[in-house]
């Protein structure tokens, strides 16, 4: 009987084990999903983009809800963001600083650092967090990260919304790039393209990409890297990463 019981602890105790890392990242995707952000947000993301009505502000606010989403998903690692708008919302809600600082301890268990929005170049790191963010904002919306025929709202908001100096994507870039090469032999360099993170060859590799069919919902905090605004040299090793610089 002694020998039962024990069974039965270590088989209850395994499961709890199993159970809670995810029961702990739906509940934090939950809170992304539904939290409220800070009162007056939306003005000062209008301050740099009048032309902004409030639908589009929360368009991007749901932008920067499904980054938050891919970092999480990621098991909290490194993520580069995408989109210029959903950047300069991002900056706001940072300079809310309890509210932030609030917000990510409920959401990833500790801070998330702001870096600029970038696109694939030759810095693998940033590289990695940018195909790593693709692959889980294309599986939030259903997406094929692979042969995508749509592009995530993150990914779309910039062209969407007529950002000034904002990122333009599309899903792929092959007519595109055939239009261009007819005119003068150069493609459109203003022009990213969502089939382009499956390829090696801006740093000779596809880190970051798929990273979801191995450790995607784990929760453990998987080796971080990146720089931050002001938090520490490798922005992860206080708590928290993000951005692409």
């Amino acid at each position: 009987m002694p020998a039962v019981l024990a069974a039965l602890a270590f088989f209850s105790l395994l499961g709890f084990a199993l159970f809670w890392p995810r029961y702990t990242r739906l509940r934090r995707a939950a809170f992304i999903r539904e939290a409220a952000l800070p009162r007056g947000l939306f003005e000062k993301l209008r301050a740099k983009h009048p032309q902004l009505s409030t639908k589009d502000c929360q368009l991007v606010a749901h932008g920067l809800r499904q980054f938050f989403l891919a970092h999480l998903n990621s098991g909290r690692r490194f993520v580069s963001m995408p989109s210029q708008v959903v950047d300069d919302l991002w900056h706001e809600f940072i300079l809310y600083t309890k509210n932030y600082d609030a917000y990510c301890r409920s959401a990833f268990g500790r801070f998330l650092h702001h870096s600029p929005a970038v696109v694939l170049g030759s810095e693998r790191q940033r590289n990695a967090g940018l195909r790593r963010c693709w692959w889980f904002a294309c599986k939030e919306e259903n997406i094929n990260p692979r042969a995508p025929t749509r592009l995530p709202l993150l990914f779309a908001l910039d062209t969407k919304l007529n950002i000034p100096g904002g990122f333009r994507y599309v899903p792929d870039c092959s007519g595109v790039r055939r239009e261009q090469d007819g005119k003068d032999g150069k493609g459109d360099a203003a022009t990213y393209c969502g089939g382009d993170f499956t390829s090696s060859s801006y740093d000779g590799g596809t880190e970051g990409f798929s990273d979801g069919l191995g450790s995607a919902g784990s929760d453990g905090g998987s080796a971080d890297a990146g720089g931050s605004d002001g938090g520490g040299g490798d922005g992860c090793g206080g708590g928290g990463c993000g951005g692409g610089d």
